[in-house]
């Protein structure tokens, strides 16, 4: 059998209504392949077990064969790739959880996936402090060799994976849509530095849009794919929970980073403190607990692109570096002084940062290093 009607199998099973990556798995299992299950008869695919009668019915149907067949289409035309659940390059840490994908499709390096990483989230309306603290701990953890997975949110995500890029380092996001639809939008830049160095990817189908539903189902693919999951910032009732506990399920290592007791967007990290997440003050404390990554070269030895020089700095952190000096200034000031807007001189701020072009002192002041 050729690869390309494998895939056409996997996706004809996978795209069955309600069936889901548990039933589809059932079924392979039950008769070995997906073309097996595909052919059976009713009779023999009633005898498999955790299948509700309507997702049977629609087995090896002309209308799953029909969108098998221009979902293969479109992924091909949007330049992506498709890894099914039997391909010797699908990453064996996911293979390892309770309800992985059978079919995952990406964009990008599919090595990628099974280099070793740790997964960095946290808030999306996160502090100065939680994003400072994404961007250096993921950039640290890129320069011994961790590959930065997290889910391109704005916030502790975006920063996790600039943090990574900025080391020159491998970065992955997992959508909870379509690869073809850049949510959220304004992280657009950010997607297509992450195809091109790194990978995207999903379990969804092209089209997919960006449902709320999705995101919490997408996290078991964050903690799946890494060695352990690093919550920088949550609240009490944040997503970034989900993740950990998925990843606790899953048996993988959970680390949390302290933040101010009187901060809302705190609570989340430090009931994981107290519930047993390993406390972390820098990259030491998470690869004590990965003792493979612990003799990489230290990150103060190796020096990052951007910290070797302006040339590649954009229009936008020039201008912000023209402006800054010994003199502290805070976000206000830089602001009315470059006439960029505010997401923008933060964005940047944290790049300088992590280029160690600048100094953040306390009270959100910055300036240029000498």
């Amino acid at each position: 059998m050729s690869d390309n009607q494998r895939t056409i199998d996997w996706l004809r099973l996978s795209l069955t209504p309600g069936l889901g990556p548990a039933g589809c798995r059932r079924l392979v299992e039950h008769f070995g392949t997906p073309g097996q299950a595909l052919a059976a008869p009713p009779s023999e695919l009633a005898r498999v077990g955790g299948i509700r009668k309507t997702s049977l019915t629609g087995i090896g149907t002309p209308e799953t064969a029909r969108a098998a067949e221009a979902t293969l289409r479109s992924t091909h035309n949007a330049g992506q790739a498709l890894l099914c659940w039997d391909d010797p390059g699908y990453p064996e840490q996911l293979r390892t959880i309770h309800d992985p994908p059978v079919l995952l499709y990406l964009k990008g390096s599919p090595a990628v996936l099974n280099s070793g990483g740790i997964a960095v989230v946290g808030a999306r309306a996160a502090s100065t402090y939680g994003l400072q603290m994404a961007g250096r701990f993921a950039r640290d953890l890129a320069l011994r060799g961790l590959t930065i997975i997290s889910g391109l949110a704005l916030g502790i995500d975006s920063n996790a994976h600039l943090g990574a890029l900025a080391a020159a380092g491998k970065t992955v996001a997992v959508l909870g849509c379509g690869l073809d639809i850049v949510y959220p939008p304004r992280n657009r830049k950010l997607f297509e530095e992450i195809a091109a160095t790194g990978a995207l990817i999903s379990e969804y189908p092209p089209g997919t849009p960006p449902d709320s539903f999705r995101f919490p189902a997408r996290n078991r693919i964050i903690s799946g794919l890494a060695l352990g999951v690093l919550v920088v910032e949550a609240a009490k009732h944040s997503g970034s929970l989900i993740t950990a506990q998925l990843a606790l399920e899953q048996g993988r290592e959970v680390f949390a980073m302290p933040g101010r007791i009187d901060s809302g967007k705190s609570e989340g990290t430090h009931r994981l403190l107290q519930e047993g997440a390993k406390l972390v003050h820098s990259v030491d404390d998470i690869l004590a607990e990965l003792p493979a990554f612990a003799a990489a070269l230290p990150a103060n030895e190796k020096q990052t692109p951007a910290a070797a020089g302006l040339a590649d700095l954009d229009r936008a952190s020039h201008a912000l570096l023209a402006t800054l000096d010994v003199y502290p200034k805070n976000i206000d000031d830089l602001i009315v002084a470059t006439g960029l807007a505010a997401k923008v001189v933060n964005e940047k701020l944290v790049l300088l940062e992590l280029a160690d072009l600048i100094e953040v002192l306390p009270g959100k002041l910055y300036q240029r290093k000498a």
